[in-house]
């Protein structure tokens, strides 16, 4: 299971977020630093195509594509030097796979008019944003100086797997000194093999949540000129934002469905950007979802972008791998037109694929092993 480090200063959101991502508990005091290990939350992938097959299917179950989340505490300026438990926070997000920044847009005052402290005293999102990505930039820096120094041997004696990773590392640390993320770099394929074995932090993908007060139904009230600025530079490292309000969502984290739906209006929220974070995570980590339906359950099943169909079957059962002989496979809205998986085959729908077949996001699959 691939996962999401939830990251930001203190008192952005996060665990906010993390409460609203997976109706667990988490503390979310009005201090920073209150979360000191991080949280693991599994959350659900909002797909309606794995509803509609379940009920195609009348399954007795349906069990949805998941991704992780992990909350992990706030960092502060001086995070890559150890300060605020740095060291600590920066290992945790080490070990996701991609990251999760949480940007705060909502003031100092909510509508009642009480304080939600910054750690900085005012609202300023473009500089949170170079404050976080600057620590785990000086990380990387220290990361590559320690590795450029333990290959300077080998590259002393021309040793070519070396000279290649040394080329790559000093591409890095000319970006790191200009204060740009490692995933900015053009690497070549060899270059990239290399760098990967460093798990840098910031190599990892980016998505940015933009988290506004909660009740503001537009972004109007927010001045347009200080967002432009935030969601061009944003962009201009080639990472995705989304607008999420996560104080209405974890408020109504106890309710399911309409009624959940009538609430959030009343609290004055209209679409919450929950789901869309979910879902841009699960593409940014370079996901697709394939489908098994039946009596028994309809599964959504979680696979990286380009797997051929026996490595698909492997989210299954490893065997799949290795005892696959061949896969039949319908396109999930060709079914459901069809009415039933006899018609689709008459219809020429159903196809048989072979160990070469790449698996297509929305596939229906019935592994023959």
């Amino acid at each position: 299971m691939l996962s999401l480090g939830i990251v930001g200063l203190p008192n952005v959101g996060k665990s906010t977020l993390f409460n609203a991502l997976t109706k667990k508990g988490v503390p979310a005091e009005n201090y920073p630093f209150c979360t000191i290990d991080p949280s693991i939350g599994i959350v659900p992938v909002p797909d309606e195509r794995l509803w509609k097959l379940s009920e195609f299917s009348k399954s007795a179950k349906t069990i949805p594509a998941v991704i992780e989340f992990v909350d992990i505490a706030g960092l502060v300026k001086g995070a890559s030097k150890g300060e605020g438990l740095g060291n600590k926070f920066l290992a945790n997000i080490r070990e996701v796979d991609a990251i999760l920044e949480i940007v705060r847009i909502f003031p100092l005052k909510n509508e009642k008019g009480n304080e939600i402290i910054h750690v900085y005293g005012d609202i300023d999102p473009l500089r949170d944003i170079e404050v976080i990505n600057l620590e785990l930039i000086l990380a990387d820096l220290e990361t590559v100086a320690k590795r450029r120094a333990n290959i300077n041997k080998d590259i002393k004696k021309n040793d070519k797997e070396a000279l290649i990773e040394d080329a790559a590392l000093v591409k890095l640390e000319i970006a790191f000194e200009k204060a740009q993320l490692a995933n900015t770099v053009e690497l070549n394929e060899k270059e990239i093999e290399k760098v990967k074995m460093l798990n840098l932090l910031t190599l990892k993908p980016f998505i940015y949540g933009l988290n506004k007060q909660g009740g503001t139904q537009n972004l109007d009230e927010m001045n347009p000129e200080v967002f432009k600025e935030l969601t061009d530079y944003i962009e201009s490292m080639g990472s995705l934002f989304v607008v999420i309000d996560a104080k209405i969502e974890e408020e109504l984290k106890d309710f399911e469905g309409e009624e959940k739906d009538i609430f959030r209006k009343e609290l004055g929220g209209e679409d919450d950007g929950i789901n869309s974070l979910i879902t841009e995570g699960y593409k940014l980590l370079g996901l697709d979802t394939y489908f098994t339906t039946g009596l028994d359950e309809t599964r959504a099943w979680t696979i990286k972008k380009g797997s051929t169909a026996p490595i698909a079957g492997m989210a299954i059962h490893t065997d799949f791998k290795d005892k696959f002989i061949r896969a039949e496979v319908v396109y999930w809205s060709d079914l459901l037109e069809a009415g039933s998986y006899g018609e689709a085959r008459s219809k020429g729908k159903v196809r048989t694929e072979g160990k070469d077949y790449i698996v297509k996001n929305g596939d229906v699959i019935e592994f023959k092993i």
